[in-house]
């Protein structure tokens, strides 16, 4: 059976991985005021450039349900079976729109990630190697879906001004977090983000104290991969989250970018590391 595995412009897998995996994409919208792009015509400067000029974020449009039955159809002309993997249910409203046009087109199996960025990059290439397997697309489907609540995806913020643009943090706590340079660690639980902890310092510094707290606390890691995701990072940002992984032996580490979407979300120099965390079952 042929089978794709496809996900949303959110999984920011780079070009390398999507040919490497073979992951059909289909993008969310960007719109800069007047100007409409999709995931993937805009990069993150020009976002960076829009919100200091305008003060406000770019909106980001989910698909509707018309969009996806054409895309599903579209994919069934050349496959037996799309195992399609969303942006979190609690996050956008894309994972109902995709369940919906999935019913009306058949063998498209939906899978809601509870995750967002590589976090959904994660399950993508989990999903691929599966259908490399052999395995039927329910079970597919299934097992990707247990996996959902393996994922750990976190993201030190520089700075709250997206935050507080996008309606997530009050202006004292802009204020405070700019004067005393508070650096936020964003989780996401339960299909949503939150803030759990509080870094202070150059962002190079928490970088290095951000992993290795990281792998403490989700201290067993499917050491098959690691993603390093960034909006934009400096050189000493990426070191240092690469030396932190670097010490537990991952047998691949991906530096990736992330898009568009999520990038008019978090703003510039947003670094995270994303892995499965269930390395005593899968190691």
């Amino acid at each position: 059976m042929k089978i794709a595995i496809s996900a949303e412009s959110t999984h920011d897998l780079n070009q390398a991985l999507i040919e490497r995996y073979d992951v059909k994409t289909v993008p969310f919208e960007i719109v800069l005021k007047d100007q409409c792009f999709k995931d993937g015509e805009i990069c993150a400067e020009e976002i960076f450039a829009f919100v200091e000029k305008e003060k406000v974020l770019p909106k980001t449009n989910a698909l509707n349900e018309f969009e996806y039955t054409e895309y599903f159809e579209s994919l069934k002309k050349d496959y037996d079976a799309v195992i399609h993997i969303c942006l979190s249910g609690e996050m956008s409203s894309s994972c109902n729109n995709a369940k919906r046009a999935a019913q009306s087109v058949g063998n498209v199996y939906i899978v809601d990630s509870r995750n967002l960025s590589t976090g959904i990059g994660l399950l993508v290439i989990y999903a691929r190697e599966l259908a490399d397997m052999g395995l039927e697309p329910l079970e597919i489907q299934k097992r990707v879906q247990e996996r959902t609540s393996a994922v750990q995806a976190s993201f030190i913020v520089e700075k709250l001004d997206y935050l507080y643009k996008g309606g997530r943090c009050n202006s004292l706590a802009l204020l405070g977090a700019n004067l005393l340079k508070i650096r936020p660690r964003i989780v996401v639980k339960d299909g949503k983000m939150s803030s759990d902890k509080k870094y202070r310092g150059s962002m190079g510094s928490v970088i290095a104290k951000y992993g290795r707290e990281l792998f403490e606390e989700f201290n067993t890691p499917d050491l098959s991969r690691v993603f390093i995701t960034y909006s934009s990072a400096t050189e000493e940002m990426v070191a240092a989250a690469k030396e932190v992984v670097s010490e537990l032996g991952f047998k691949e580490v991906f530096e990736t970018r992330a898009g568009a979407t999520v990038t008019s979300h978090c703003g510039a120099n947003t670094l995270g590391i994303l892995y499965f965390n269930d390395g005593d079952a899968k190691n």
